[in-house]
């Protein structure tokens, strides 16, 4: 027996070695935030902030305060719970945190890119604004009509047929697709023969792409967390193989109509030697990252007008007038609206009521990796001492968007809550008597704030426009009720509901 105790001394050692390198016996330092390492070694409350990540920081919260470091898969968390703190992380965002280290690793693992080489977000800004928006939305506002009147005319204009769907996929469906055409071109009149041709194989093709899409969507929250069952990882890789062929470059290049926004994308990793395989599936990384959460999103914001027929009248009489003022007129056999960027301008009543639908359905966690050791500042005056390697998030759908002080009765869709009495854009919320500069955050603040965001509002605006001019809509169950959020994926933009809403459509002409 005497020669076995050394062996079993030099295992517990490295047990024991291993465990403090995965950090289960961190202790907290004088002037760092409250500690909790969970009850599993590495893993800490990972499980449980998967489980339903938004009552796990409330829980989290109600124990130790507005901050506190949580371990989760091996790293350790300094949530911020205070939007009046959130200006320190966006300040500190730019020198001391990082938010290129986390992303890599998920686009990697999620999409199979990667690059040694960092590409400016400028490149993205200057056609998501400005100039670029505007041809970015009328290709938008191109194959939205394609997608969904190209039967106007078709029928007889007194007995025009219901259809019915489920809300989430008919929002989703539209959305999504008419986006992928407007980044990814069009099916070429010259290889079809005719435009109506090709304009039918626009809405085929993306058709086929979208109910792979939903297939690779569904498995997404648990592909991103590692914790996909052999099946449905054989399943995942499946698709994901499918959509760098769907997208590879070399297809894409068949396509008129590309936007400058991809091609230049393309182009940029191209001259930097980067190979087509890998270029491949960058473009899938684009498909998700420009398509994966407009549509989840047009779904809630249609419901909820469709729940509220205050809201609904307010957008519609706004609608109304803009086209008016425009000299547009819905007519059988006259010629589409033409929605454009000056005129999406002019929607303050429909602007506030997307804002207060993201508020209420949106939900990322904004992560940032800790390059130096550094201090955080509360506005309370209190300062906490965070260590390099660790990571700082925010999680501004319980922090902000459902604080009750910042937006009172949170859980209720008030469409007019970001309009001022005079009908302008309301940015005064407070907190603790401080106006606060983050009041909702779907889309992330500093310099990493989602460069798409103009293009996904106007999407949306668009998809809202089409449906209240063209088509009569409205609920199978008129007392249908509010769907819960699938909590599966919190931390990932845009919600989903738990169910699909039964609704009913038609067009007019």
């Amino acid at each position: 027996m005497g020669f076995l105790l050394p062996i079993l001394l030099a295992l517990l050692a490295s047990v024991l070695g291993g465990f403090y390198l995965l950090g289960a016996f961190r202790q907290r330092r004088p002037g760092e935030p409250p500690l909790d390492r969970g009850p599993i070694p590495w893993l800490g409350h990972v499980l449980e902030f998967r489980r339903d990540t938004a009552k796990f920081l409330e829980r989290m919260k109600g124990k130790h305060g507005d901050i506190f470091t949580v371990q989760l898969g091996g790293f350790y968390f300094t949530f911020l719970m205070d939007p009046r703190s959130f200006g320190t992380i966006v300040k500190e965002a730019r020198t001391k945190l990082d938010f290129s280290k986390f992303a890599q690793h998920l686009v990697q693992k999620v999409f199979g890119y990667h690059s040694d080489h960092r590409f400016p977000q400028m490149s993205s800004n200057k056609h998501l604004m400005g100039d670029g928006l505007v041809v970015m939305t009328q290709a938008m506002m191109s194959n939205l009509q394609n997608l969904m009147l190209h039967s106007v005319g078709t029928g007889d204009n007194n007995h025009m047929p219901w259809n019915e769907d489920g809300l989430f996929n008919y929002s989703y469906n539209i959305v999504f697709r008419a986006g992928y055409l407007a980044l990814f071109g069009n099916e070429t009149p010259k290889s079809t023969e005719s435009m109506e041709k090709a304009r039918e194989v626009d809405r085929v093709e993306s058709q086929e792409l979208f109910l792979e899409f939903r297939k690779y969507d569904q498995l997404f929250p648990n592909l991103a967390y590692g914790v996909l069952p052999p099946g449905e990882k054989r399943e995942a890789e499946r698709l994901k193989r499918l959509f760098w062929n769907m997208l590879s470059v070399q297809k894409v290049k068949t396509k008129e109509n590309i936007s400058v926004w991809v091609r230049d994308q393309q182009q940029e990793r191209e001259e930097h030697g980067m190979e087509d395989f890998m270029q491949d599936r960058y473009m899938f990384l684009l498909l998700w990252a420009s398509q994966g959460n407009t549509g989840p999103a047009a779904f809630w914001l249609l419901f909820y007008l469709m729940k509220h027929p205050d809201a609904m009248r307010a957008v519609q009489g706004e609608v109304e007038e803009v086209l008016k003022e425009t000299g547009q007129e819905v007519k059988h056999e006259g010629p589409f609206i033409n929605l454009t960027q000056d005129m999406l301008q002019k929607t303050p009543i429909l602007d506030s009521a997307v804002e207060e639908t993201l508020r209420l359905t949106s939900a990322p966690v904004l992560t940032r990796a800790v390059l130096q050791d550094m201090s955080l500042k509360m506005a309370d005056g209190s300062e906490y001492r965070i260590r390099e390697g660790d990571r700082v998030a925010l999680f501004p759908y319980t922090a902000v968007q459902m604080d009750p002080e910042v937006h009172p009765d949170p859980l209720t869709y008030k469409y007019d809550r970001f309009l001022t009495a005079e009908g302008g854009k309301k940015t005064d919320f407070y907190k603790g008597g401080k106006k606060i500069k983050y009041y909702n955050m779907p889309w992330g603040a500093g310099i990493t704030m989602c460069p798409g965001r103009f293009f996904a509002t106007n999407e949306l605006k668009q998809f809202v426009f089409l449906m209240l001019t063209y088509f009569d809509f409205e609920l199978k169950n008129p007392d249908e009720k509010i769907p819960d959020i699938d909590t599966k994926r919190w931390g990932f933009g845009s919600m989903h509901p738990t169910r699909d809403i039964q609704f009913r459509y038609r067009l007019r002409f």
